[in-house]
């Protein structure tokens, strides 16, 4: 697969991606931790395409995305992070790169997956924007072509990691979470209320997706942030 050379981290993403720019904080030791965790959640099948969503807005699943996206990088797997959220999209400004092409224009066969995603400044680690946003986002995660994007990236990438939008917004999450091999639900201290969050593993069950665990963000733990992972059941 031929990608564009461009090495991409900017000023936004060194604030955001924390696991690339301090591998060794106690935060970062976290994420691996939660990609430990991942790696041993199933035993009979490979999990290799992940989506991250949450219940609600401003959560954190978008930079919990990127940064587990980086931890799995640093493993020397190819992993594409790929940003599904076709409403609100945040990975073209994380990595400070134009959205002219991307995630839907490859589902609309405008663009190739090749012209497409893009290379970072994190080795093995790549991304796809969102693209344009469209004006049906549900059909295109359900269409043929959807199918087709998910048997050519996972013959491409060890990993695939989803960034998308909140389940209790909008049916998007709930469409990918079955063509994913599982998923992860983001829940902000203090802020996600508890039925919310409890509706948002409803859907996912509903969807037949596999909830691989819950991430509890923003815990403040000896004046520090900590992100910690909490098994489904």
């Amino acid at each position: 697969m031929a990608l564009k050379k461009k090495k991409i981290i900017s000023s936004d993403a060194s604030r955001k991606l924390i696991t690339a720019i301090a591998p060794k904080s106690p935060i970062s030791e976290q994420y691996r931790t939660i990609r430990t965790n991942i790696q041993y959640s199933s035993v009979d099948e490979e999990i290799r395409a992940i989506m991250v969503t949450s219940s609600g807005p401003a959560e954190g699943k978008s930079t919990t995305a990127a940064n587990l996206a980086v931890t799995f990088a640093q493993l020397g797997k190819r992993v594409l992070l790929v940003d599904a959220d076709l409403r609100k999209p945040t990975v073209h400004h994380t990595f400070g790169v134009n959205n002219l092409i991307g995630f839907t224009t490859v589902l609309t066969k405008q663009a190739t997956l090749e012209n497409a995603v893009l290379d970072t400044a994190e080795k093995d680690l790549y991304i796809l924007t969102s693209g344009p946003v469209p004006p049906n986002p549900a059909e295109l995660l359900s269409s043929k072509s959807m199918e087709q994007f998910m048997e050519d990236v996972k013959a491409q990438f060890e990993y695939i990691i989803f960034d998308t939008p909140p389940l209790l917004a909008v049916a998007d999450p709930q469409i990918l979470a079955n063509q994913c091999d599982g998923s992860i639900l983001v829940v902000y201290s203090e802020k996600t209320e508890i039925d919310q969050a409890k509706k948002g593993k409803e859907l996912l069950e509903n969807a037949q997706s596999k909830l691989l665990g819950v991430v509890l963000n923003h815990k403040e733990v000896k004046n520090n942030d900590y992100y910690y992972y909490y098994g489904s059941k």
